[in-house]
């Protein structure tokens, strides 16, 4: 019985990561239907990023954790406004094209500049650092860090979008980008500000992720995989559905692995394929009222 908790609850610790990797993807797809092809590496990127502010300009990581999501939300919302909104059109072609461009020069640019070797955020000994809970199990607290703030994320975005004014303005832009722009709401700052909002999320997920294992320039493909099976899985458009997603993907690793190291990842795809098949709009789809 304690193998099957421990099973569940640290699959459910690993799913928080994938969640928080899917919440940006989810955002950008829920406002702007933009199939991402670069998030993964979007995440390796800012990674970087807070590696070089701690490594290269010797900051505190705490300030540079405070730096990071102004950066990334500048980069967001630069990049969709002069890159982005050009190849946005109901045609998903363009866009996935230049995702895809972007995936190539962002993961070569890294190993000119960083070189291929991995790299990590040096955190004292906190990634190290575990919670007993008694009956053999222990949660290290690096994870508990991470389910804390995809949890306060999601439930920050959900507000959002649900409660706000540009919340209502991204839901709007969804339904009729046309219609909005006749009502004198431009849909191209609407979208810079949804991908901004996507970088700030993409940032939190970067940061988690360089604390909990070295970074390569080349695991973007790897991290988009996740992030894409688990709004899949979630249902497209639905962060909280994304958190579920990442959650029952993390679940389904951990309990492969408990049976063989080389069948945590498949074993995981395989969930993910058979959710398409049963239910392909996902655990918990897009609604009116959680979009």
């Amino acid at each position: 019985m304690n193998t099957v908790i421990n099973i569940v609850v640290q699959g459910i610790l690993l799913g928080a990561l994938y969640g928080l990797f899917a919440m940006g993807q989810s955002l950008v797809f829920g406002v702007m239907r933009l199939t991402n092809i670069a998030h993964g590496d979007f995440i390796v990127l800012l990674a970087f990023v807070l590696l070089a502010l701690t490594g290269v300009a010797q900051l505190p990581l705490a300030v540079s954790l405070a730096l990071l999501p102004a950066i990334a939300f500048g980069a967001g919302y630069a990049l969709q406004y002069a890159v982005l909104n050009r190849v946005s059109s109901r045609d998903p072609l363009p866009s996935l094209i230049v995702t895809f461009g972007l995936s190539i020069v962002i993961q070569n640019v890294l190993q000119q500049v960083f070189s291929a070797d991995p790299r990590a955020i040096s955190t004292g000994s906190f990634e190290a650092k575990s919670l007993a809970l008694g009956g053999g199990l222990s949660v290290g607290c690096l994870p508990l860090v991470t389910l804390a703030v995809t949890l306060a994320l999601a439930f920050a975005m959900q507000w959002l979008f649900g409660r706000t004014p540009l919340g209502r303005a991204f839901r709007a832009t969804s339904d009729d980008r046309e219609i909005v722009q006749l009502m004198g709401v431009s849909y191209r700052r609407t979208y810079a500000l949804a991908m901004g909002i996507a970088f700030v999320l993409i940032a939190a997920a970067a940061a988690l992720y360089a604390m909990r294992t070295a970074v390569s320039p080349t695991d973007g493909p790897a991290l988009l995989l996740y992030a894409f099976e688990a709004v899949i899985i979630g249902g497209m458009g639905s962060f909280w559905g994304t958190v579920a997603g990442g959650m029952a993907l993390g679940v389904a690793q951990q309990a492969g692995f408990y049976f063989d190291p080389g069948w945590g990842i498949w074993l995981g795809h395989v969930v993910f394929l058979c959710v398409l098949v049963v239910r392909p709009q996902g655990l918990v789809p897009k609604t009116a009222k959680t979009a």
